[in-house]
This record gives C-alpha cells, sequence and structure tokens, in this order.
C-alpha cells in the first residue's frame, strides 16, 4: 500500500495568544495519499482554514504529532517545505504585471533559489505543467488580463512545478477546477486537499472527504462511504 503523504497523529489546531491558548479541534487523526483528492466540507467558522494553516505550516500545532513524508513537519526548513507543500489560495495574486509564464517560473525558486536561472530542465517542467493544466495559450498574456477560472489553472501550475507530493487548496469551487485537481492526483500521483463549499462537486468527484464540525469534529473517509453511513446529512441541512 502506499505511504501516507501526511500522518496527524492526535493533533490539536488552534491559535497562542500569549500564553493563552484558544483549542479550536482536539484529537485529530488523519493521512492524505498519492493519487487521491480530498475535499474538506464544513460550515463557515468550523476552522477548516485554521486546519490548512496548520498542514502548511504557517500556523503551528499547538499539540500532537504531524508528519510528512514520515518527517515532523516541524523539523522542515523553508525552503524544504516549499519543495513538499504546494499551497494555492484563493487570494488574488498581486502578480497582475507579470506574464502567466513569469508567474509560474516562480515556483521553480525552491529548486533553482531567488536568483537561480532556469535551466532547460527548468523550463520544461513549466511548460508541462502549463500544458498539465491546459493554460498554454495563455503563456505570454499578462495576469491581470486573466479570468478567475484562468487564474487558478495558472495559480495550480505554480504548485505543479514546485514539483510537490502535496497540494492545498482553499475554496476552488469551480467544476472545472476540481475536474482537473482529480485528473491532477491521478496521473501525477499527488496528495491534493480541496477545501470547498460545493458538496454536489464533492460527491462526484472527491476520493475521500474530510468533514469538519464543532460538535463532531473530524471525520474522515471514502466518500461512498460517507454518503451510506449518513455522516453527510447534519453537513446538508447547515448548508440548505
Amino acid at each position: 500500500m502506499e505511504k501516507a503523504v501526511i500522518t496527524a497523529n492526535d493533533l490539536c489546531i488552534g491559535y497562542r495568544q500569549g500564553k493563552q491558548e484558544k483549542r479550536i479541534h482536539e484529537h485529530l487523526s488523519f493521512r492524505l495519499y498519492p493519487g487521491e483528492l480530498t475535499c474538506l466540507l464544513g460550515a463557515n467558522g468550523t476552522g477548516k482554514s485554521t486546519l490548512l494553516r496548520t498542514l502548511a505550516a504557517s500556523q503551528p500545532a499547538l499539540s500532537g504529532e504531524l508528519f510528512v513524508q514520515e518527517k515532523p513537519l516541524s523539523a522542515y526548513s523553508e525552503k524544504e517545505r516549499s519543495r513538499t507543500i504546494g499551497v494555492v489560495l484563493t487570494d488574488k495574486t498581486q502578480a497582475g504585471g507579470l506574464t502567466v509564464y513569469e508567474l509560474v517560473a516562480l515556483g521553480r525558486q525552491p529548486h533553482t533559489g531567488f536568483f537561480g536561472r532556469l535551466n532547460k530542465t527548468d523550463h520544461s517542467i513549466i511548460e508541462e505543467a502549463l500544458e498539465a493544466v491546459s493554460i498554454s495559450h495563455k503563456a505570454h498574456s499578462y495576469t491581470a488580463e486573466l479570468s478567475d477560472g484562468e487564474r487558478q489553472k495558472v495559480m495550480i501550475a505554480k504548485a505543479l512545478v514546485q514539483e510537490c507530493p502535496l497540494i492545498l487548496l482553499d475554496e476552488m469551487s469551480r467544476i472545472e477546477i476540481m475536474t482537473l485537481l482529480h485528473r491532477l492526483a491521478v496521473e501525477q500521483k499527488k496528495a491534493i486537499l480541496l477545501s470547498t463549499h460545493d458538496i454536489e462537486q464533492a460527491l462526484v468527484l472527491a476520493d475521500k472527504l474530510w468533514l469538519l464540525s464543532k460538535e463532531n469534529g473530524l471525520q474522515c473517509g471514502v466518500t461512498e462511504d460517507m454518503i451510506l453511513s449518513h455522516r453527510m446529512d447534519s453537513l446538508f441541512s447547515r448548508n440548505e
């Protein structure tokens, strides 16, 4: 069986303010595997963003164990993390003055260094990523000229050129983008975790579901099992 890309044991997530701790969720245990698209679902305010930030190492866990490729996440250097975890956020990129190719090329920095020159291999990886997300025809367009959907594809391509085994994405719900992510997970053997409000598309496209709620914490499972066990019921009623 494939080894998990990320493993959490008895994880507690939340915030530290001085000596005070605000615990949002405790006793979380889960795994993410290569080749699978996992969708994180939950009502607003249940801690989805906090969980994503903890997995991305932009916010420390309060307690518990978090391993990425069997190594503690806390032991990774910033450069090692950027070669291992790709993060795609919905915030509009401030790189409107860059072409699509230039923006995607920035994803090679973990491999070339900040002032590193792109070699033939780097250019090949960038071109393959643009092709993989079907945005090659916009390679020389400015990012500011793109639609929201096109911009999301570019940011996914930027994560792909980092050559990370794990990609975390926040609030992407377009069917085209979710279909693309599922294909990339399978074809490129990536572990992809997507936070989304689109329950319908998650039920169709996700291999696994993570349901996060204040009442039940984090429930994880194969999509079909989660539906048959009626774990989705409370989620549907909250989002109607």
